[in-house]
C-alpha cells in the first residue's frame, strides 16, 4: 500500500472548493492508501500568528476535515508540532541544502514582494521544512497544487542529495499524486477564477443560512441572454458549475432551459441556488460544530494521530541519524 502525505493549512475554513477538490478525494483515498494528513501549524508561524488565535485556529481545522469525512482510524490525522521529529530532520535537511538554490524559489520572491518587512529565515526555508513534513514518513505520493509544484521537485532533490552523499538508497523520491478527472475545481462568486480563501469569493462549510443567502445574492451576473442559446459568459457558468453539484438534476435542466429561451431571471436563480447549497452544506456545518464542542473526542483524535505519526518518524529519524554517523556509546 502505497504511503501518500498531505498538508492541511492550519488557517482558514474549509470552503465549497476544498471539499469539492482535494477533501473528497482524501476521503476516498484513506481507504486506498496509507495516508498521513497533518495541520501544518509551524509553517503558520512564518507569517507570527496571535498565540491566542493558534490553536483556536488549529482546533477549528481538525473538527472540519473530521466533519468532512476524514477518518482517524483509517489514515493517520495529526498536528506537525507534536511530531518533534520533524523540527529535528528539518535542522538534519537544512545541512545539506543550498543557499542559492532556496532564493530562487517562486514562492520565496513571492513573498519577499508581498511582505518585505518580514522576509524572515523561516520563509526562505521553507521548502526544506515541507520536505522534512514528507520525508519523515518516507512518503511516496504528496497531492499538491500548481504553486507547489517546485517545493515537491526540491524534496526530490533533497531526497537524491541524501542519498548520494551518505552512500544510501533510503529515501523515495516522491511524486505528486494525480487524482485525474475526480478533481473537481469549484469556480468563486465573484464571475474570476476558483474559490478561494485570499480571494474572498467562497462559501465555507461553517456558514450559516444567512451568510450563504447574502454571498450567493450577491454573486456577479450580467443582464441575461438576448438570443436564444447563446453562449454563457464566465461569470454565469460558474453559477451554473455550482449548481450542477449541489442540485438536483431536473433544477439543472430547468434553468439551462431558461437561460437557453432567454427567459431566465438571475435572482431566481440565486435564491434556488443558495437554499440547494444550504440543503447540502447543513449536515457537514451541524458535524463541525458538534466535533467542535466535544474536547474530549477531540483530544482522543489527537492523541491517536499523535501515536501513529511519532511510531513512523522516530523509526526515520533513528535511522536517519544512524546514516549521518549520530550513533550512541
Amino acid at each position: 500500500m502505497e504511503t501518500v502525505l498531505s498538508g492541511i493549512r492550519s488557517t482558514g475554513n474549509l470552503h465549497l472548493g476544498n471539499y469539492f477538490g482535494a477533501v473528497r478525494n482524501f476521503v476516498k483515498m484513506q481507504n486506498t492508501h496509507q495516508c498521513y494528513f497533518f495541520i501544518a501549524d509551524f509553517h503558520s508561524l512564518t507569517t507570527h500568528p496571535n498565540p491566542a488565535s493558534l490553536h483556536e485556529n488549529v482546533k477549528k481545522v481538525l473538527s472540519e476535515y473530521l466533519a468532512a469525512g476524514l477518518d482517524p482510524e483509517k489514515a493517520t490525522l495529526y498536528i506537525q508540532s507534536d511530531v518533534p521529529e520533524i523540527p529535528e530532520l528539518y535542522l538534519l535537511l537544512n545541512m545539506i541544502s543550498y543557499l542559492g538554490e532556496l532564493e530562487k524559489t517562486a514562492n520565496f520572491k513571492e513573498k519577499v514582494r508581498q511582505n518585505p518587512e518580514n522576509v524572515n529565515a523561516g520563509l526562505l526555508t521553507y521548502p526544506v521544512l515541507m520536505a522534512a513534513d514528507i520525508l519523515i514518513h518516507r512518503a511516496k505520493k504528496v497531492p499538491v497544487g500548481k504553486d507547489q509544484e517546485q517545493h515537491l521537485e526540491m524534496t526530490r532533490n533533497f531526497a537524491k542529495r541524501f542519498n548520494f552523499l551518505y552512500k544510501v538508497e533510503y529515501f523515495p523520491e516522491p511524486e505528486a499524486f494525480n487524482f485525474g478527472e475526480e478533481l473537481i475545481k469549484v469556480p468563486g462568486l465573484d464571475g474570476t477564477g476558483k474559490m478561494g480563501k485570499s480571494e474572498g469569493n467562497g462559501i465555507y462549510l461553517i456558514d450559516s443560512s444567512d451568510e450563504i443567502r447574502k454571498k450567493v445574492m450577491k454573486a456577479v451576473t450580467d443582464a441575461g441572454p438576448t438570443t436564444q442559446n447563446q453562449e454563457m459568459p464566465d461569470a454565469i457558468k460558474n453559477l451554473f458549475s455550482i449548481l450542477r453539484l449541489v442540485s438536483q438534476a431536473e433544477t439543472v435542466k430547468f434553468f439551462e432551459e431558461k437561460y437557453a429561451n432567454c427567459e431566465i431571471r438571475y435572482g431566481d436563480l440565486k435564491k434556488q441556488l443558495a437554499e440547494d447549497i444550504i440543503r447540502f452544506t447543513s449536515p457537514i456545518r451541524e458535524r463541525i460544530l458538534q466535533i467542535y464542542s466535544d474536547s474530549e473526542y477531540l483530544k482522543k483524535v489527537v492523541a491517536l494521530g499523535r501515536e501513529k505519526a511519532r511510531a513512523s518518524a522516530s523509526k526515520t529519524l533513528k535511522e536517519v541519524r544512524e546514516i549521518i554517523g549520530f550513533r550512541g556509546f
